[in-house]
């Protein structure tokens, strides 16, 4: 028989146990279902977290956007500008053990270089991306390009892959997730729609320094990552009210009053700049291959309304921004943004019958498990429908949306017409980073507009010669964007994150990342 004692120290034992397994678990509900893991096929946020936790960059830029060396231990500039000679710094492997090598750095820059749009820029500049030896590395420029190590630093920017990864055509997906980063992806524990899982990389060196933003020392101070995909919003709110998870990325704005009141959660700003929500058309097919249509929708688009369908009503959670460029930075103007302004619902219906609308079918992807980004969807459905457009709602999820919206077929054969995502502020700053203003046709962003002037500005930009030349092409850039309509700016809300008060390290960035969190 087995006495109390035994079963007393049993019965303790186990708890204690599991207690340890948890505590060095961050259980996290994400913005949405992790569908696609390729940072350079898709700008997905959602994808873009799970590479920083998988992969390293060579260059990171901190929370005033100024870049620092992260997988390097350093760079030169030389020749006049048209040669950039960086350095590896010592101690990086990838999660298969292999040394990190300067040729899977450049391969990995001509994989960037093709789809995202600073990185097209970086390509056109660039003549040779030539390996020196296993840690030095050069890029040899046909001209000047001062924005090399902003490109490769960015928010997006360049992750690193190994050589026989990095070699894989752009405009396919990677299934091998072998990175340099803190943490490597468990791939046979990934279930999407469900659950996706990383766990520490023992092998990983971070750089000896304070974190800030995407820079410094990126440590992993948990062993394992769990998303856990909750699409209900209140079943994740009592999850983190309970304990059953520790972070949630995006809460339901209507949930936070009830968040706040629960003891042991903080509910926090996390996020440094606002979230921008845009209206994206597709360019390729009727009716929205007429600039007439996009812009009679465009007069009668109220950003409020967009902005209180996701924070709701305090006009402290949300902010109406009638331009290309975030607010409040640089660059930002209203030049040519006249139309934002017209906000009348029969003016838009008049200009609507003037451009020509016969009455095609807009179909309208619309994800109903990421409640942000479907509660914009359903207001422009909703506007649509009221200018007298023949709309097809089409409620997916958040991981078909991505997939979905990279196909350029006809909207009746699994294609679409017009789609909604946002942006952190941070990627709206400069027209280089701002990848819904290319307008570069096949090799633009997800709805592929075309026009010269635009693309004629942008590389204007680029080359301008001083700060009050680089504004007055911002405002010509506002200007035509107006006219081409390829995108609505909706404005921007402040979307908190919530965790648990025993999660540790919890700091400020342009982008949710899970390095330097611990749980106490």
């Amino acid at each position: 028989m087995i006495g109390r004692r035994t079963l007393l120290a049993s019965a303790l034992a186990a708890p204690a146990f599991a207690q340890s397994a948890a505590s060095r678990t961050l259980r996290v509900i994400p913005q949405a279902n992790l569908t696609s893991l390729d940072p350079f096929w898709t700008t997905a946020v959602v994808t873009r977290n799970h590479a920083y936790l998988v992969y390293d960059t060579l260059i990171a830029c901190d929370n005033q956007g100024t870049p620092h060396p992260q997988m390097l231990a350093g760079w030169s500039v030389e020749d006049g500008g048209l040669r950039w000679v960086m350095t590896l710094r010592e101690g990086l492997r990838f999660h298969d053990g292999e040394p990190v090598r300067s040729i899977d750095c450049t391969t990995s820059i001509i994989r960037f270089c093709v789809r995202d749009p600073f990185g097209q820029s970086l390509g056109a500049a660039l003549a040779e991306a030539r390996v020196i030896d296993d840690k030095r590395f050069e890029l040899r420029l046909k001209h000047p390009f001062p924005y090399v190590a902003i490109a490769l630093g960015k928010t997006n920017g360049c992750f690193v892959m190994p050589e026989r990864v990095a070699r894989t055509d752009a405009y396919t997906q990677i299934r091998d997730t072998t990175g340099s980063g803190p943490f490597r992806f468990l791939s046979d524990e990934w279930n999407p729609g469900s659950q996706a899982v990383w766990a520490k990389f023992d092998g990983y060196v971070p750089r000896q320094e304070p974190v800030n933003g995407l820079a410094g020392g990126r440590v992993p101070k948990i062993d394992r990552v769990e998303w856990n995909v909750i699409s209900d919003s209140s079943t994740a709110a009592a999850a983190m009210a309970t304990g059953e998870q520790d972070y949630w990325e995006y809460p339901l704005h209507d949930l936070l009053p009830r968040l706040r009141r629960a003891r042991d959660v903080v509910v926090d700003q996390r996020l440094t700049d606002g979230t921008y929500g845009i209206m994206r058309f597709n360019c390729l097919y009727p009716p929205f291959d007429n600039a007439g249509v996009r812009r009679a929708v465009a007069m009668a688009v109220d950003q409020k309304d967009w902005l209180t369908a996701v924070a709701g009503d305090d006009p402290a959670g949300y902010g109406r921004c009638e331009g290309i460029f975030a607010c409040d930075t640089p660059l930002a103007n209203e030049v040519g943004s006249e139309i934002l302004k017209t906000r009348n619902l029969e003016r838009a219906r008049q200009a609507l019958a003037a451009a020509g609308y016969k009455g095609e079918k807009v179909v309208l992807l619309a994800p109903g498990d990421y409640p942000q980004i479907n509660a914009l969807s359903l207001v422009t459905a909703d506007l649509l429908k009221r200018l007298g457009m023949n709309v097809e709602l089409v409620s997916t999820d958040w991981g078909t949306v991505v997939q979905r919206r990279a196909s350029r077929e006809p909207p009746e054969k699994g294609g679409w017409n017009v789609f909604h995502t946002t942006s952190g502020g941070a990627d709206l700053i400069l027209p280089a980073t701002n990848l819904y203003l290319r307008a570069n046709g096949a090799n633009a962003w997800f709805g592929w507009p075309e026009d010269a002037e635009i693309e004629r500005l942008r590389a204007a930009w680029l080359a301008a010669p001083d700060e009050a030349a680089g504004k007055r092409i911002g405002e010509q850039l506002n200007a035509r964007s107006m006219q081409v309509m390829a995108y609505i700016p909706l404005g921007f809300y402040w979307q908190p994150s919530v965790w648990r008060r025993n999660v540790t390290g919890v700091f400020r960035s342009p982008t949710t990342v899970f390095w330097n969190i611990g749980k106490a």
